[in-house]
């Protein structure tokens, strides 16, 4: 009887994990539709999905609906499309830095990242370095800056037993601190206030900054990325229960935390170079992502992107027409619409994120 009832299970289970997928899926596809449409300057379907196909398909448009084609093509497209990345990466990081250091509270830059991305690109913007790269320079030294953040607090949490969870976390949040002591410093000294500006983006979030230009870069971090660590599904899921366990199962902790975390830092620093820091997507997205099919990577990788772009969609839509023509930071919103769903949700599922 046994035998009979957990196959079902087991088929029911894996069904239901298909079909919300495919739903989360076009859920998706008709956000980023809408989105495109909806801004400040309101483009119905039918124009919408008529300039996105003479775009795709190298068609022909009348003049007077130039203005439209530009707006739908040359900049909602290219930052709908980004926020739909960035969520995405965002959450499946997170997902998988809180298995890596064991943590809840976890999130994509918990090591320094974002700190580090602000120092370089507030001293290429203060120093003019990387001109070479033009347009590009400031986005290329924040990239630069997240790398170095997480090559520093890694070879000094770096210890005779290796790497452990706790010695990394204390590492970032302290080297955080002081990377945000060099940034203040910098803009202190900063002969005029493009830099205050330039580390707000950063500090807060944008997609503002959005182009085809720097669409692909990104994507292929972050797509390259998620295929990695939903392959790396089952050492996550034993290191999630403690190294001790991922041990007795064959599993070298040491050589996976570090070829994971190296992972992470390159999709981390990518997405931060083209948006700025935006906080609770990588937080609370995998927790809400465990309450809909439970803590196993193998489905929570692959449910957990497509909530967070989903959300990110959604978030930037708003941020770009609630106050418009001015935007909001996408850091604030996150946290405004979040926080508070993230608070009913774990009242009503405590047991899942640790509580009775």
């Amino acid at each position: 009887m046994t035998r009979t009832v957990a196959p079902a299970r087991q088929r029911r289970a894996t069904w239901t994990g298909a079909l919300l997928v495919l739903v989360l899926a076009g859920v998706l596809l008709v956000s980023v539709f809408l989105a495109i449409g909806l801004g400040a300057a309101v483009i119905p379907p039918a124009s919408t999905a008529r300039l996105l196909w003479a775009a795709l398909s190298g068609g022909t448009i009348s003049a007077d609906e130039l203005t439209q084609y530009q707006i739908i093509w040359q900049i909602r497209t290219p930052r709908v499309l980004l926020a739909m990345i960035v969520g995405g990466g965002l959450s499946v990081v997170g997902a998988a830095i809180q298995a890596l250091v064991r943590n809840s509270l976890a999130d994509p830059y918990i090591l320094g990242v974002s700190s580090g991305a602000s120092v370089g690109a507030v001293a290429v913007s203060l120093f003019g370095g990387l001109a070479a790269l033009g347009i590009y320079a400031v986005s290329a030294g924040a990239f630069l800056g997240a790398l170095g953040a997480t090559v520093l607090v890694y070879a000094i949490a770096y210890g005779r037993v290796g790497i452990t969870p706790l010695r990394l976390v204390l590492t970032g949040v302290a080297l955080s601190f002081g990377f945000q002591a060099v940034m203040s410093v910098m803009i202190y000294f900063a002969p005029t206030g493009e830099a205050t500006s330039t580390v707000l983006f950063w500090t807060m979030g944008s997609f503002g900054a959005a182009t085809w230009g720097s669409l692909p870069a990104v994507a292929v971090f972050v797509l390259v990325g998620i295929v990695v660590l939903h392959r790396a599904s089952r050492p996550l899921d034993a290191m999630a229960l403690g190294d001790e366990t991922a041990a007795s199962l064959g599993i070298d902790t040491t050589r996976i935390r570090r070829v994971l975390f190296g992972v992470t830092a390159l999709m981390t620093g990518a997405m931060v170079a083209v948006s700025g820091t935006i906080g609770f997507v990588g937080l609370v997205i995998p927790h809400i992502t465990r309450m809909l099919v439970g803590a196993t990577h193998v489905r929570l990788l692959v449910v957990a992107p497509l909530l967070g772009a989903i959300l990110m969609v959604w978030v930037d839509l708003l941020a770009r027409t609630v106050a418009a023509p001015r935007e909001l930071p996408l850091g604030v919103l996150t946290a405004l619409l979040g926080v508070p769903v993230f608070l009913v949700l774990m009242r009503r599922r405590g047991s899942l994120l640790g509580g009775g």
